[in-house]
């Protein structure tokens, strides 16, 4: 579905990026792991279109997208969450996720469906019936990130990128998280998740690829991995068992 061919950017005197290749397969979640600073961020705002690569191509269902700009990106099929939560504060709930369905133009020919299509993504992601009509100013973060998640889908992606979707969810959220995911891609939806938490990376990923300093330097199934010497030294720090536990 998505091939990255060395693609790499700089930002001023910084690396970000140096010759990344890798593909995601239609069907899939897939994982982007790495330290602080790796590069896993700018490699979603480029795939996204927020970013365009100093080299390299990227491949969307074998079509060049690599100078594309975001709402061209997102109209074809791929969507990204921020890993900063963004919203329209002074908007409801049910207001920043109508301005998604409304953006998917051909399923969206009048409000009315436009606005139930709105409130069952908000149920379908988890947000309490009662909070639909609040301004998202007023809501928590882990409120806004049901919200941004509901706005993605709003799109009716093929591809949905998530940058660190569960930061800040309890072990019970993120469960429960873990689930939903599960269920957003059984539902035909291709998935490549950013995430540090490798519990999440271990219960959810069929593969993972492994950034550090800008490159690519491991990738494969989660417990392959989670056992390769040089991640655990520059990463990890310790083995990850399959179970997502550690040893």
């Amino acid at each position: 579905m998505l091939k990255c061919t060395q693609v790499s950017k700089r930002f001023g005197g910084l690396q970000a990026l140096k010759n990344v290749d890798f593909t995601v397969e239609s069907g899939e979640i897939a994982g982007l792991v790495g330290p602080n600073g790796s590069g896993k961020s700018t490699l979603l705002n480029l795939i996204s279109g927020v970013y365009k690569p100093d080299s390299g191509q990227i491949l969307f269902l074998d079509e060049d997208i690599t100078k594309l700009p975001p709402y061209r990106i997102c109209a074809k099929g791929i969507t990204k969450t921020s890993q900063t939560v963004q919203s329209f504060p002074e908007m409801t709930a049910t207001e920043n996720v109508l301005a998604s369905v409304l953006f998917n133009k051909e399923k969206s020919t009048e409000r009315t469906e436009a606005l139930l299509r709105a409130e069952e993504l908000l149920g379908f992601v988890g947000l309490s019936k009662e909070k639909f009509g609040i301004p998202a100013k007023s809501l928590n973060v882990v409120e806004l990130r049901k919200i941004q998640l509901a706005k993605a889908l709003a799109t009716n992606p093929k591809l949905l990128l998530l940058d660190e979707l569960l930061t800040g969810l309890t072990p019970k959220e993120c469960d429960e998280a873990i689930e939903l995911i599960k269920q957003i891609n059984r539902q035909g939806i291709t998935v490549l998740i950013v995430e540090h938490v490798m519990r999440v990376i271990m219960g959810l990923c069929n593969r993972v690829i492994v950034l550090h300093h800008g490159e690519k330097i491991c990738e494969g199934t989660p417990q392959h991995v989670c056992n390769d010497q040089h991640v655990v030294k520059v990463y990890l720090g310790k083995r990850f068992l399959l179970s997502g536990e550690e040893e």
